[in-house]
């Protein structure tokens, strides 16, 4: 399936805004304050594990989710330029993929329809068929493809983006690229050797036991390693910001969830990802302007080809 959610045009955007309501009464504001600003084709933004509910005033952990998703919206909202697009990588219903949390979930990211189109990826607690519900007019207009996953390839000034789908089963924790997918990636990065190469994919390389991650990490991570066009690999699933290097040379960026942490005292937020030709910034935006981590900028310069 497709996974791309358009920019919508004013017209649309405060049309649907007054038809939501109060779920987004913040949304002609947000509109407002991003209308003028110029868009950055070469800056991405990143969020990951919002884990919405369907009652917007769901807690889990002691943390809201829609709250803070809400949080990092008006942050992208103030940031100085617009990006090229944005990437919610996966888990973005609460636990068990109900169409209700994709209602929600549609209703609170229209805000971010104002300010750039949106990439969507699946975890292990979303759903297809559930989350295509919520968006019959935006999945009308797009055909599933012969993976049935959410598999796609979209090209930047600086990098061709590649964003697979790792869900297996909604509500268990394990995921796979799987060898259907796989074949689809290393045909797509055959074809695609002129620019680096980013993939983005919701479960994390499963290194250890520890937290049960992409079942097929070695194959995996193996086809990417011999492809010196990959140069970085995006994912979320544990809910802990950090950026370390494979063996390959290939950046690892684990991202933050939005929603609640699994260890206390890491950050949740969002990343914005600047690209140029032979490097990339990755920086945590997080939730709490406090925290330690919170603006530190990676510089990740790339392997050679």
């Amino acid at each position: 399936m497709p996974m791309l959610l358009p920019q919508l045009s004013r017209r649309q955007f405060l049309k649907r805004a007054a038809l939501a309501g109060t779920a987004i009464a913040f949304a002609p504001p947000i509109y407002a304050a991003v209308a003028d600003k110029t868009r950055d084709e070469n800056t991405f933004a990143f969020f990951s594990d919002i884990h919405i509910a369907g009652d917007v005033t769901t807690k889990h952990s002691d943390v809201n989710m829609a709250d803070n998703f809400t949080a990092c919206v008006r942050q992208l909202a103030a940031w100085p330029v617009k990006p090229a697009t944005v990437i919610v990588n996966g888990d973005l219903a609460f636990q068990t993929a109900q169409p209700a949390d994709y209602a929600t979930f549609a209703k609170l990211i229209e805000p971010v329809r104002a300010i750039a189109p949106i990439h969507l990826s699946f975890g292990n607690h979303d759903g297809r068929e559930a989350f295509w519900s919520a968006f019959p007019s935006d999945a009308a207009t797009q055909s599933a493809t012969a993976l049935k996953r959410q598999a796609t390839v979209f090209a930047s000034p600086h990098a061709n983006w590649f964003l697979l789908d790792s869900l297996i089963a909604t509500n268990s924790t394990p995921g796979e690229v799987g060898p259907a997918q796989l074949a689809w990636l290393t045909q797509e990065l055959d074809k695609r050797t002129d620019k680096p190469a980013i993939v983005v994919v919701h479960h994390h390389p499963q290194f250890t036991d520890k937290v049960p991650g992409l079942q097929d990490t070695a194959v995996f991570l193996a086809a990417l390693a011999a492809r010196r066009q990959v140069k970085a690999l995006i994912f979320g699933h544990t809910h802990d910001w950090q950026v370390t290097q494979h063996d390959s040379g290939i950046h690892l960026i684990n991202l933050p969830p939005t929603a609640y942490l699994f260890q206390a005292g890491r950050p949740n937020g969002w990343v914005r990802a600047t690209l140029a030709a032979d490097s990339a910034e990755f920086e945590l935006r997080a939730l709490d302007p406090k925290h330690p981590e919170h603006a530190q900028v990676k510089l990740l310069k790339w392997r050679t080809a």
